[in-house]
């Protein structure tokens, strides 16, 4: 289990290894995701939802979802944090290793 701190929203557990694509996703995800949705994607509270959360599963945000919302922003729906302001500096594929990342933190917590 990661470590809850004060401000995260979920405890997670991490998975055991990561896939190539997802620990390139990971190192990105740190750099420009982390700031706001904290480390492993645990979400910080009154600053940005956890991504490790039902709500982002597959079926009900798909990767799209994620790749739109990292290119355009997002208008807050599901949380009270805010909107999302597009992320600057991200491609297609960085965002694409990015949603590998989470997905296996995802499926590691029983998020399919």
């Amino acid at each position: 289990m990661t470590p809850i701190t004060e401000t995260s929203i979920v405890q997670i557990t991490l998975p055991a290894t990561l896939s190539e694509n997802a620990a390139l996703g990971k190192t990105i995800y740190d750099a420009k995701c982390a700031t706001c949705h904290a480390p492993n994607a645990v979400g910080q509270d009154g600053i940005a939802p956890p991504l490790v959360h039902g709500i982002y599963e597959p079926n009900h945000h798909g990767d799209e979802s994620f790749q739109r919302a990292a290119a355009m922003g997002v208008k807050a729906h599901h949380w009270r944090f805010g909107d999302m302001p597009p992320v600057e500096g991200l491609t297609r594929a960085d965002v694409a290793m990015i949603i590998a990342y989470i997905r296996e933190l995802q499926r590691a917590n029983g998020i399919e």
